[in-house]
């Protein structure tokens, strides 16, 4: 949990995924199409990845613990949480004040 949570502050977004998600991707594109240079930890790729993906699961509640997404150093959830975001107008609120983009 440790390594999850000190990951997760280390930009203005940052991204726990793997590197075969879709939904993953999906995220991730979304996000560099707002501008935003995510910090993406593809956790099939790093020696601490089974833990940091149970750590992920513990905190989201549910399995599979990716895309798991921070914004301002907060657990903002996963795909549906974003789109959902993106679609009531909040997303964009949310990182300009995290400091992820600046238009």
């Amino acid at each position: 949990m440790d390594t999850v949570t000190k990951l997760a502050v280390q930009r203005a977004v940052v991204i726990f995924s793997t590197s075969s998600c879709p939904m993953s991707h999906t995220v991730i594109r979304l996000l560099i199409d707002f501008g935003v240079n995510p910090m993406v930890h593809e956790l099939d790729k790093d020696p601490r990845g089974r833990e940091m993906e149970r750590a992920l699961a513990k905190l989201l509640g549910r399995t599979p613990a990716v895309p798991a997404v921070f914004i301002g150093g907060k657990l903002v959830g996963s795909t549906e949480n974003i789109l959902t975001l993106h679609m009531t107008g909040s997303l964009i609120p949310m990182l300009k004040n995290a400091g992820a983009i600046w238009v």
